[in-house]
């Protein structure tokens, strides 16, 4: 018996579980899923849980256990990662040794906040952050006690998962303090290490105004170094401070420790990753898929999904003795949502940004891209069944319009083009 085993449970190593189990002949391989929580959770819920918005309230609203979405004909383990031994090909962990033929690592990232002098004691006083379920849930009571004040929305570093779920969180907040009636009264300030709202120029440019039309203050190249919860004041690395009533921090995100005490990572704990193959860049039979990789595009569930079409073919082509192939292409796209029972959607690659356009059809959409919309919305809320009965169990696949590789048809390309011709003039001057 042949042994494919999956660091991860999550939704990268769910839906390629899932995927796998389609393809291979179970008489003679074994897939194998290895997580230390007992839990699912329905990431893209957390960032409304401290809102209590559109039926989410609690982490049972966002949790189901973690074996529901997979098979039964996949060994589901229980249990720490200790180490990679890629030499062996063998997995050390706390319920026994594992060997693998192959080995797909996809066990995420998480938010530290020991990683920020200050924040962890911090949290939970004046400090919480919906990057993970029990904090965006005690930040209810501390957004129900704020009538007046200023609530800082502050991104500590970069990377983090979804880029721009800190935009949506402020967004929110203009709802949800506009529904209360005392907006006015509260300053909602973004603040963030990125020279902008997002870091791509258009994109920038049309979230940035969103954000004053809502009267949200962006406070740019702000890269936090300590928080002090007496004081309420956070500073950054460059010396400046800003005074607060009430921090949503997102701290540090890092990968799992595993990744460098095996000899496979970054420093920072991201596997170092073959951007288009997703293999790992310093063993054999390894394969990269979701937040814990190093690539250069969002840390996203969509990314997930589109990375897992790349390394199942690659996984499948290596056993037949062939080479893995470049076909990732770096596609992410996300609903923004702006409140109002309003989204905005993005949809871009390593090589072409988020443009304005519609989404999947040209003209017809349904969806718009950059662009306010109840369609977008509807789109957003609809996503949690869809991850849970579409998603997970490997079906997306077959809809010809989600393809894994971005599509340019229905984009504004004429944008690019001007936007392209503008930094050619300026690299002339």
């Amino acid at each position: 018996m042949k042994n494919i085993v999956i660091l991860g449970a999550g939704t990268g190593g769910t839906l390629v579980a899932n995927l796998l189990r389609s393809q291979l002949d179970l008489k003679e391989w074994q897939i194998t899923i290895i997580d230390k929580s007992s839990v699912h959770v329905y990431q893209p819920g957390m960032l409304f849980i401290p809102f209590k918005l559109y039926g989410y309230s609690d982490v049972s609203d966002i949790s189901r256990s973690i074996k529901k979405p997979i098979p039964d004909e996949v060994r589901l383990v229980i249990a720490t990662i200790n180490l990679i031994d890629h030499a062996k090909q063998i997995i050390e962990t706390s319920e026994g040794n594992f060997s693998y033929d192959w080995l797909v690592a996809s066990m995420g990232c998480y938010a530290d906040a020991n990683e920020v002098d200050g924040l962890a004691d911090a949290m939970g006083k004046n400090v919480h952050t919906f990057y993970n379920p029990k904090s965006a849930v005690e930040m209810q009571q501390s957004l129900e006690n704020m009538k007046e004040g200023r609530l800082l929305v502050n991104i500590a570093e970069m990377p983090i998962k979804c880029p721009v779920a800190p935009l949506e969180f402020a967004f929110l907040a203009d709802y949800y303090f506009s529904k209360r009636g005392v907006r006015d009264n509260i300053d909602i300030s973004l603040v963030t290490p990125y020279s902008g709202a997002f870091t791509k120029p258009v994109a920038n440019e049309i979230l940035s105004k969103v954000a004053r039309e809502k009267r949200i203050n962006v406070i740019p190249n702000f890269s936090l170094e300590s928080v002090n919860s007496d004081s309420k004041q956070i500073k950054s690395f460059e010396g400046s401070t800003l005074d607060y009533d009430l921090v949503s921090s997102i701290p540090p995100n890092v990968g799992p420790a595993v990744s460098d005490d095996s000899d496979l990572g970054d420093g920072g704990g991201f596997f170092m990753t073959d951007a288009r193959t997703l293999k790992s860049l310093k063993a054999e039979r390894i394969f990269i898929l979701g937040d814990n990789s190093n690539v250069t595009t969002s840390k996203a569930g969509s990314v997930a999904h589109f990375e897992a079409e790349t390394v199942v073919d690659n996984i499948l082509r290596e056993i037949r003795g062939e080479k893995a192939q470049q076909t990732f292409d770096g596609h992410a796209n996300c609903f923004i949502e702006t409140g109002y029972h309003k989204a905005m959607l993005l949809d871009f690659n390593y090589d072409i940004e988020p443009i304005p356009g519609a989404f999947p059809t040209p003209g017809i959409g349904p969806f718009s891209l950059l662009k306010e919309s109840y369609l977008n919305h509807m789109g957003k809320m609809t996503f949690d069944w869809v991850y849970w009965n579409m998603l997970l169990p490997g079906y997306l696949g077959n809809m010809p319009l989600l393809t894994a590789h971005m599509n340019l048809v229905g984009k504004d390309l004429r944008r690019l083009l001007r936007l392209n011709v503008q930094k050619q003039c300026l690299l002339r001057i």
